[in-house]
């Protein structure tokens, strides 16, 4: 066998274990696998599954238990010096210096790889060009947008351009224009420099990207196959379904709780529904109560047969996905959000423009933009964390200028970074955040007690936050924003990072506290998420670039060429044509 057409990494067998603290966490359960040279391969699979382990085994910073690595040749455990030569490695927090221009980034790193001086200045020009970061080498690292940093990143890697690149998530946090330009520069390299690419994510949607897939489970190998062999697997069991007349939300909840329904998934103007089994619903016995129902074939995309592999039992619509709530009385005035020319300035720069919009009781309204787009400096402002420099404010009848504080007892806020404290257990954190939210004794008792039976908790009480997998520091973080019930809850990218089985059960809390008349503010760059949401705006630079529900602003860029535009679809066309304009 020729050098290129030899595997780029074989794992054979491997298995990481890891004590401390009285714990035990098998990460890898007897893994074998093999990622083929010059392709990107898919590393996918739900929180805790072994991914990022997976990745720090072959990039030679961990040793396994048993088993071997080969990569390249090389035995990683026996020669992970001459490994670390190979490879680039970008893990899930890639360490920029914050306080460095992107230049001295790249000065830094190339001297940190041993990238010989003569070789820089047109490695540097050539990896500017590709990320679009040439305008932007004099700032510093700290100042530029979340797609900015991955980008920055990603060249740091690049600039000894190895053989194999091994991606942890590279396009969490980021906008859907930013992951499109990071896939673009991953394809550069695979087509242009014969790069092999191992890449993890938590967006599906980008495993059908992939010309293989690596589905991991609970630190088991689950298949290896191209995404098209996962998606055929479910043929004749994905439809849509339209009941004119029955909100989006109500139509979901319905269907998902239906025995023939495994996945219920807003999309759109319809419910994607995946069945249990090859059979068309029909609709009287979907929903026998509606008229003028629809129910239609899709094709089964990567994402219903990784819900069916993982969640074989069912939808999961039990009691611990449905947090028991009080009734949030609706009083005399529906809007409780009322934003009128908005601005926030830092400096001379302006982070928010002149913005105005009204969120009404009840309503799940969505605030999308790209990065530096304005939208966490906005949630800030409402929160009453950040003041504002200029217009108006009102939350929950108080005028944020005046009564910040007051509004804050009546709002939840889940930050876009996990805020809690890490080394504090999940029963200490909850006690804290009852206490500081104003709740004693019996009242203090049993909400802390809802929070660890209804986010499923009670088992990990005693354990530290920062031990948990990012699925459940979800739920704590969530379970702590709702421990005073407040009529208000701010969500500020709260699904970042999950897996899609965490991310439907965060989203089915989320419909149930709506229909319990609490009113949602979310930000989120996950496009299909836009879909849960009543109404929402698009900001670009400070600005409001567009605002409707997400029908109406689908319909906004619908065309021949586009005849079913996708959420995405409308917010890069929506965009494009700002900077068109």
């Amino acid at each position: 066998m020729t050098a290129a057409a030899r595997p780029a990494l074989v794992v054979s067998g491997v298995v990481k274990t890891f004590r401390g603290d009285g714990h035990c966490v098998e990460a890898l359960r007897e893994v074998s696998c093999v990622i083929q040279p010059r392709q990107v391969t898919g590393l996918i699979g739900p929180d805790g599954a072994g991914k990022t382990t997976l990745m720090r085994l072959a990039a030679g910073l961990y040793a396994p238990d048993a088993g071997r690595l080969e990569l390249l040749g090389h035995d990683v455990a026996a020669a992970p010096e001459a490994v670390q030569a190979l490879i680039g490695y970008m893990p899930q927090r890639f360490g920029l210096y914050e306080d460095l221009t992107v230049q001295e980034n790249l000065d830094l790193y190339a001297e940190l790889q041993g990238v010989p001086p003569g070789a820089r200045a047109s490695r540097f020009r050539e990896l500017m060009d590709m990320t679009g970061l040439a305008p932007f080498s004099g700032r510093l690292a700290g100042r530029l947008s979340g797609g900015m940093k991955q980008k920055l990143g990603l060249a740091c890697t690049l600039l000894r351009r190895p053989r194999l690149l091994l991606l942890d998530e590279p396009t969490v946090g980021v906008d859907p224009v930013s992951r499109r330009e990071l896939w673009q520069i991953v394809y550069r390299q695979v087509e242009e420099a014969g790069m092999t690419v191992l890449l993890s994510t938590a967006y599906l949607d980008e495993a059908e990207r992939c010309r293989e897939v690596v589905l991991l489970h609970q630190g088991r190998v689950l298949r290896q196959a191209p995404p098209a062999a996962f998606s055929r697997a479910m043929a004749g069991r994905v439809f849509a379904v339209r009941a004119p007349g029955l909100a989006h939300r109500a139509l979901q909840a319905r269907l998902a709780a239906h025995p023939l329904v495994m996945d219920a998934l807003v999309t759109g103007e319809a419910v994607r529904v995946v069945t249990r089994r090859a059979v068309t619903p029909a609709a009287a016995d979907l929903l026998p109560d509606q008229t003028g129902v629809e129910v239609s074939s899709l094709s089964p995309r990567f994402e219903d047969a990784f819900v069916a592999l993982l969640r074989p039992d069912g939808g999961g619509e039990d009691a611990e996905a449905a947090p028991v709530y009080r009734a949030v009385s609706h009083g005399g005035d529906d809007e409780v959000i009322r934003v009128e020319n908005l601005e926030r300035r830092f400096g001379d720069f302006r982070a928010v423009r002149g913005i105005s919009f009204s969120v009404r009781r009840g309503e799940v309204f969505g605030l999308l933009g790209a990065n530096g787009a304005g939208k966490s400096t906005t949630f800030r402002m409402l929160c009453g964390l950040l003041p504002p420099s200029g217009g108006r404010a009102v939350v929950a009848g108080h005028d944020l200028r005046r009564a910040a504080a007051s509004a804050r007892r009546r709002i939840g806020y889940m930050a876009q970074r996990f805020s809690l404290y890490a080394n504090m257990t999940v029963a200490q954190n909850l006690r804290f955040f009852a206490s500081a939210y104003g709740l004693r004794g019996t009242r203090r008792r049993a909400r802390i007690h809802w929070a660890l039976e209804t986010f499923g908790l009670a088992g990990h009480a005693g354990r530290a936050a920062a031990d948990l997998s990012l699925g459940y520091r979800q739920r704590l973080a969530f379970a702590a924003a709702l421990m005073h019930e407040p009529e208000i809850l701010f969500l500020d990218e709260p699904t970042s990072g999950v897996d899609p089985l965490a991310r439907r059960e965060f989203w089915r809390r989320t419909n149930l506290l709506a229909m319990a008349g609490v009113t949602v503010l979310v930000t989120t760059h996950f496009m299909e998420e836009a879909n849960y949401c009543d109404r929402l705006v698009i900001m670009a630079e400070g600005e409001l670039l567009a605002a409707g529900s997400p029908d109406e602003l689908r319909a906004r860029v619908r065309s021949p060429r586009l005849p079913e535009p996708t959420m995405e679809d409308a917010f890069i066309a929506l965009l494009q044509r700002r900077e068109a304009a």
